[in-house]
């Protein structure tokens, strides 16, 4: 009998120790998510007409049009993090009895890659490049007949590393670079030699004519601070605020480039949607113009703080 009761007894000590955590059910690790990339698209047009007939208080019948297009390729896994983005925006205006005029025109490129040695940590070293430049001439309304800007006149490079931080990285991101290249590139001769964006302009003589051109490119290197952050502030309304604050440490250290842009999202259903946006900026090398004394000519007048409100109701599509 005992030895009956012995030969289960040895098996069952041997079942627990050869195979303890099927028997004790110990809680097995949690699999990482798979590294895998994720891309979105969406394209939107937003509209505004206004038309007046016999209207006794007067009015001019306009109608406005503003087209985007945003597409985003983003890579994530334990310690990697890789944000590609481009941004294309361009807006018309007509009104009657006036010239057709642009009242948005954006090319825009951004990738962020990051790393932390540690995956329960929120801090990445990270790397950012940003690009962007307009489409088509920018003209000082009404003179369509000297532009002030075109495509590369100018272009912003922005290229340099540091620490960035973001618990859910695309949603809140917080980055410090002390050490970012920026490149400012005016690729149109006029332009260049007119000394607009701040690069050098041109050595003329004493009759105007051009000894020595002006630079095409202009180099700062200076310390750059972003912050980015996306909610939901209520249902269907979402948030979207990024700010960009640069400084050069060689001309005139302490003067602070602006960019900040926040946009207000209203979704009414899967395909119309509603915007409200501000955008701010503020750059010490872009010299407003005014009309001068000479007829068709403009003359050159400090930096101001330029402002830009957007108000529209469209379509948008997500692909």
């Amino acid at each position: 009998m005992k030895s009956t009761l012995l030969i289960p007894l040895l098996l069952f000590c041997q079942l627990i120790f050869a195979q303890p955590d099927s028997l004790f059910l110990k809680e097995k690790p949690k699999k990482m998510p798979r590294p895998q990339w994720v891309q979105k698209n969406k394209a939107s047009v937003d509209l505004s007409q206004v038309s007046f007939s016999n209207w006794n208080a007067g009015g001019s019948n306009s109608i406005s049009g503003l087209l985007g297009f945003e597409s985003s390729a983003n890579y994530r896994d334990k310690y990697f993090s890789w944000r590609n983005d481009v941004s294309v925006r361009y807006g018309i205006n007509k009104q009657e009895s006036r010239e057709l005029r642009k009242t948005d025109d954006l090319f825009e490129i951004n990738s962020d890659i990051g790393y932390k040695p540690n995956e329960n940590s929120d801090w990445f070293y990270s790397a950012k490049l940003n690009f962007k430049t307009q489409i088509t001439n920018g003209y000082k309304y009404p003179n369509k007949e000297i532009p002030i800007s075109r495509l590369m006149a100018p272009g912003y490079l922005f290229f340099g590393g540091g620490m960035e931080y973001g618990k859910d990285i695309e949603e809140l991101s917080f980055y410090f670079s002390p050490l970012t290249l920026k490149a400012t590139f005016v690729l149109d001769e006029d332009l260049a030699n007119a000394g607009s964006f701040g690069v050098t302009p041109a050595v003329l003589d004493d009759e105007g004519n051009v000894i020595a051109s002006g630079e095409r490119v202009r180099k700062e290197v200076g310390i750059l601070m972003t912050n980015s952050y996306e909610m939901e502030v209520a249902t269907n309304v979402n948030l979207k605020h990024k700010v960009s604050l640069y400084s050069d440490y060689i001309n005139n250290f302490g003067n602070v480039d602006l960019d900040w842009r926040v946009d207000f999202n209203f979704k009414v259903n899967s395909f119309i949607k509603a915007t409200l946006g501000s955008h701010l900026r503020y750059d010490d090398d872009v010299k407003t113009v005014e009309p001068s004394e000479i007829e068709g000519e403009l003359d050159e007048s400090g930096a101001k703080v330029q402002w830009k409100q957007i108000l529209g109701i469209g379509f948008a599509v997500d692909f």
